[in-house]
């Protein structure tokens, strides 16, 4: 089967038909022209993988500088395209000069047809390695991550999350697209994980694009991917987030978010399942595994004209809904014990435990913010807490007994509070402050200077 893209590039038209005649039985695509002018047009409207361009474009000039020229050009503006040099003056000096300036290789008029084919295919298979590999490369970073990252626990006994975690086991083994409904904090990233561990693609890749993070401008590029001068500031060509996990899952987080111009893009691609990067016209196919999450109401969304329907049915062959922590209290002494025994080995207060008031309390509590609010509560406390025991006054602010720590509160705001409290029970010692405080005497200092202790 034909593989690989090639433009040929020489002012002799009899020399390009040629060409075209024995090259079109190897490449899949072969593209002549016979003028330089429309070299980098071409390039940027196709995504060619070899160039072969010839040295002198003008009858009469023979030292190469216009070859070198646009050698220099290609190699700038598209310097995945392999290049290769063929020419009727070749002499050692120059052929090392193209070399050295990232030609592939170079080719002698009258060229023997085996030797320029095998040639041009080496370029091609080198161009191809080279894809593979920075593929490879951007795919090995995302591995790195989801090894790094400590690999969360489904926590929830309730009859709620027990409904929810059996759909999940019910609907794992199938490739159906998903949709988890929510609202902010209550799991739906640790769902989607859940969902793809237990699938038949759990040995590929799980990429999340955080929605709500992308603006416009960038939302095809990190979907689709882009190529080098594709627009201002594309430096390099871009792997995007659909080919990254083909064979794999994709989750789609804020998909409420996408601006309405924006989703028949993404509606034509979830159709055909193919993908063209930014800048190019060549379609990659790629098989995924979608699941896609919001915080948004999407029915009243196309109600007002916000979402496309046909958006809507085809992300959501399987929609699971989490409940609210308010309507699963039952689940709140477990995650507390959970994210408390994380914490108190983050933070070397090891053995800590809970006193039944403070339990009593965090049950009570609405916890808008859900499984993260109360989470960021727990971390709070167990870094306040001057006890073994976790009670009432480490989940309020001070003295004041009429609610929990403000949600306004930064974590400097709390690190600020942390060192003034530790520094007072230890009567201004910033040596014994730093050690208890697991940093050095210097990185208090700083701390002491920045917050204006």
């Amino acid at each position: 089967m034909k593989e690989g893209k090639l433009l040929i590039a020489d002012d002799n038209k009899s020399i390009l038909n040629a060409l075209q005649i024995l090259l079109q039985r190897e490449f899949a695509l072969v593209r002549t022209i016979s003028s330089d002018k429309q070299l980098m047009q071409e390039l940027a409207v196709t995504d060619y993988d070899v160039v072969l361009l010839d040295m002198n474009f003008k009858a009469g000039i023979n030292s190469g500088n216009e070859g070198i020229f646009w050698l220099r050009e290609i190699k700038t503006k598209f310097s995945q395209v392999e290049v290769v040099m063929i020419t009727a003056y070749g002499d050692v000096e120059l052929a090392v000069k193209a070399l050295k300036e990232g030609a592939t290789d170079f080719v002698l008029k009258p060229w023997d047809n085996e030797k320029l084919v095998a040639t041009l295919r080496a370029a091609y298979r080198f161009r191809k390695s080279n894809k593979e590999i920075m593929q490879l490369k951007t795919r090995e970073s995302l591995l790195k991550n989801e090894t790094n990252r400590n690999k969360p626990v489904m926590v929830g006994k309730s009859p709620a999350m027990q409904e929810v975690l059996q759909m999940v086991k019910k609907i794992a083994r199938t490739d159906a697209n998903v949709l988890i409904t929510g609202e902010n904090g209550t799991g739906k990233e640790l769902i989607a994980r859940e969902i793809h561990q237990l699938s038949g693609r759990n040995e590929e890749l799980f990429v999340l694009v955080d929605l709500s993070s992308l603006t416009e401008t960038l939302f095809e590029s990190e979907l689709f991917g882009h190529k080098k001068g594709s627009f201002t500031n594309a430096f390099e060509d871009r792997v995007g987030r659909f080919v990254l996990a083909d064979k794999g899952t994709l989750f789609l987080d804020e998909i409420g978010n996408i601006p309405l111009n924006l989703q028949s893009k993404l509606l034509t691609v979830l159709q055909s399942r193919n993908v063209t990067p930014v800048g190019s016209i060549t379609e990659t196919s790629v098989d995924i595994r979608l699941i896609s999450a919001t915080n948004k109401n999407l029915a009243q969304m196309i109600a007002g004209n916000q979402f496309r329907q046909d958006l809507l049915y085809r992300m959501n062959t399987i929609q699971i809904h989490l409940p609210p922590l308010r309507e699963r209290a039952e689940d709140i002494e477990e995650l507390v014990i959970y994210y408390m025994g994380i914490y108190s080995k983050k933070y070397n207060k090891e053995g800590l435990s809970i006193g039944d008031e403070a339990l009593h309390k965090l049950k009570s509590n609405p916890w808008p913010g859900n499984i993260r609010e109360l989470q960021h509560a727990v971390e709070k406390a167990v870094i306040l807490t001057d006890s073994n025991e976790l009670n009432v006054r480490d989940f309020f602010l001070g003295a004041n007994d009429q609610g929990f720590i403000a949600q306004s509160e930064t974590l400097e705001d709390m690190e600020k509070r942390m060192i003034i409290s530790t520094l007072k029970k230890n009567a201004l010692n910033q040596s014994i402050t730093a050690e208890q405080l697991g940093i050095t005497r210097q990185t208090l200092y700083n701390k002491i200077k920045k917050y204006g202790i």
